[in-house]
Parts: structure tokens; C-alpha cells; sequence
């Protein structure tokens, strides 16, 4: 899986998915993440990549132009199938299944606004889907990116150390995860459920089963 995101903050996207598990995934080749500075596009001699909005308006709009030369030169890298994201507030919220779908593919190109955002035109252009984490606005499609990045990245072949690391966690199974617990068995005064230091494993399969769905209709009961 590569992930190719066009950006004016490669190094943003660059820290955060250079850590971690996702971070370790690079270095091994499970996925390959590479950014792409919509500012190294530009024809301006200062490197400009926004102006002002038609019609008026606060704020500034990223143009067209330095975007369409920066997809294409993307695209000429890129083998296999393939998809281009814009994240946007204006598009469908991120989900697991969404994921998994995209998850798919063998290269998604990752779109990211910043300023007012970006001319429609370079959207109804290059741009496939529209994807949204959440019902707010931020700054900038960067974070968003990154979570994306995060999202699809365990479920592709050598991230995780085995399937099961992702298939039995929240929302996957349509219900939210059993809660877990470690060591030491009592912590300021609460202990241990006692089915989980029994070793029957029938019962404990059992009562994760019926404290997942506690937890879902506490919760996230419009999963249900």
C-alpha cells in the first residue's frame, strides 16, 4: 500500500506517521508513505500556491494550477490500482467499513486544503471521493490525513503481527470491545473481574461478549 499525499506541510504528515506502529510498518516496506509539497508546483517566483477567493470572502483559496502539476507528477509513480481523497468537512465521515474498502487499493492519493480551502474546480477535477473525520473543521487536511493513513495502515498484510489484532477490536464486529484489563489484580480498590482469573475459557468468552454489548448500548447504542 502507498499512500501519496499532496501538501503544504510534508513534514507534519512526515513526524506523525514515522512513529509507532505506522512508523515501523514504513521501515519494513509494509506501506510506503510519501509527501509532496504543493509549494515545489508553483510557476510563482515567491512559491505562492492561494489567492483571493471570486466574488469575495475571508481568507485565502488554494489554486488549481499547482495542485493538477502536483497529481501528475504523483501519478506518473504510481502502478496498480488507485484512488485520489480529498479531506474535506464536506465529505463522508470516516467509518471502518469505509476503511477497509479503501484498504483495497494499492495507492491513495491524499488531497490536503489549508487556508478556505481549494478552488472546487481541482475537486470535480482529480479528486474521487471526498472523506471527512468528523462533523467539525480544521485547520488544515493534514491530521485528518494522517488518522486516514493510520486507519488503512493496520489492516495491510505485515503492519499488524496477525489479523486478529484488528478484526476483534471496536466497531469492526458492529458492537464496541469487551473491556480489558492487566495487572496488578487490585488497583485502588477495584479488582479484576473474577471470570478472567478463572482460566474457563467458554466463560470468559461469554462475559466479553455481554460487556461488549453493555458497553455498546451505554455508549454508541445507534450501533445497535
Amino acid at each position: 500500500m502507498t499512500f501519496d499525499v499532496m501538501t503544504l506541510f510534508p513534514e507534519l504528515i512526515e513526524r506523525v506517521t514515522s512513529e509507532s506502529i505506522i512508523g515501523r510498518a514504513r521501515k519494513s516496506g509494509a506501506v510506503t508513505v510519501r509527501t509532496h509539497n504543493i509549494r515545489d508546483y508553483s510557476q510563482d517566483k515567491h512559491r505562492r500556491v492561494d489567492d483571493t477567493p471570486y466574488g469575495g470572502g475571508m481568507g485565502m483559496l488554494m489554486a488549481a494550477p499547482p495542485i493538477y502539476r502536483c497529481y501528475n507528477a504523483v501519478k506518473e509513480k504510481q502502478e496498480g490500482s488507485s484512488i485520489c481523497l480529498f479531506m474535506s468537512a464536506q465529505g463522508r465521515v470516516l467509518d471502518q467499513k469505509k476503511a477497509a474498502e479503501l484498504s483495497k487499493y494499492d495507492n491513495i492519493t491524499i488531497l490536503c486544503g489549508h487556508y478556505e480551502g481549494v478552488d472546487r474546480r481541482i475537486v470535480d477535477e482529480i479528486v474521487d471521493e471526498e472523506i471527512s473525520i468528523g462533523d467539525y473543521v480544521l485547520t488544515g487536511g493534514e491530521l485528518p490525513a494522517c488518522v486516514l493513513i493510520d486507519v488503512i495502515s493496520r489492516m495491510c498484510e505485515g503492519v499488524l503481527s496477525a489479523d486478529e489484532c484488528f478484526e476483534n477490536e471496536s466497531i469492526i464486529g458492529g458492537v464496541l470491545e469487551y473491556p480489558q484489563y492487566t495487572r496488578p489484580e487490585e488497583f485502588n480498590g477495584r479488582r479484576v473481574p473474577d471470570v478472567l482469573l478463572g482460566g474457563d475459557h467458554k466463560k470468559i468468552e461469554k462475559w466479553r461478549k455481554e460487556e461488549a454489548l453493555k458497553l455498546t448500548l451505554k455508549n454508541r447504542p445507534d450501533l445497535l
